[in-house]
Formats: structure tokens, sequence, C-alpha cells
């Protein structure tokens, strides 16, 4: 090592990159390629949606030429719907924004932007259907590998109750 020590940073500069670089190539291939095709155009993409999580219902339907979506069902104790970071209701919010399809190259997706009500930032998000009544939602930040995709599955369930609570009998 020199005396003002520039041998270690380079070393460690080159672990940080090789790093870096396997986990960039680790998410391109865990990334939002999925081995099924999509197949959504905007028809089979609209109607109910229960998240991931089974804690919120999205209403996908048309808004002008575009896609968007509405938060129609929560999961929540008591009486207080839950409120956004503005302090405005969950309820029936807008969250997923101006989605497109993406073109011939990503035949089946659509790309647009999801609001995280808690902090009121919006992220890139796409979303296509893996499966008729399976529909994949991934958000990031700049490239999608910088994200992460959630599974919903198409709601039939009962209808939201008072203030967009789920029914206690949706598991």
């Amino acid at each position: 090592m020199t005396k003002n020590g520039k041998c270690g940073a380079v070393h460690k500069a080159r672990v940080g990159f090789a790093a870096l670089l396997a986990i960039l190539l680790a998410g391109a291939q865990a990334g939002p390629s999925s081995a099924a095709e999509p197949v959504s155009n905007d028809a089979t993409l609209m109607g109910y949606w229960l998240s991931q999580d089974h804690d919120g219902v999205f209403k996908i339907d048309r808004c002008g030429q575009n896609l968007c979506g509405h938060l129609v069902g929560l999961r929540y104790d008591g009486t207080d719907v839950p409120r956004g970071h503005d302090g405005k209701s969950e309820c029936n919010l807008l969250m997923l924004t101006d989605f497109r399809p993406m073109g011939e190259s990503n035949a089946g997706r659509w790309a647009g932007h999801i609001l995280d009500p808690d902090t009121g930032h919006l992220y890139d998000s796409q979303i296509w259907l893996a499966q008729p009544d399976v529909l994949k939602l991934r958000g990031y930040i700049g490239l999608p590998i910088f994200g992460e995709t959630q599974t919903w599955t198409r709601y039939n369930g009962p209808a939201m109750g008072p203030v967009c609570k789920i029914p206690d009998s949706v598991k």
C-alpha cells in the first residue's frame, strides 16, 4: 500500500463495482420479463383487481385514451378510512395513471405511473396479464431492473363496504 492509501481505495472501488454489477445482472435476469408472454389489451386489463397482499382492490378503467386505476377497497380496522400523506382519504384515490401500450416490442405491456399514497411519490410502472385473471404490476425508479413486481388477481368478490372497506370475508 502506498502512503496515501490509493491502492486500498482502488481495490475497494473494484470490489464495490463488481458487487454492483452482480446485483444488476441478477436483477436483469429476475426482472420484469416473464416466462409467460403478456396477453393484455385494454379490455382484458379493465375491471377489479385484488392486490398481492389482499389489502387493496383497484378498479382499472379507461381514462380518456389511457388506462387508470382507483383504489376502491381497503383493508383497515375501525371506521376511520386510511389517509394519505396529504391527509386526504385513500377511498377512491387515483393511484394508477397514464397507462399506455408500450408498442410492438413490448406487446401486451402498458406503461404508466403508480402513486405511493404514504409519501406522494409517483413511480414508473408497467402492467400486463401473465394469465387471463393474473395481472403483473412492476413499479420502479428509472429502469425496470430497479423495481419490484407484484401479482394481482381479478376480484370477483362481494361489494365493498361503506367507505371502501374490504369485506372481512375476503382473505
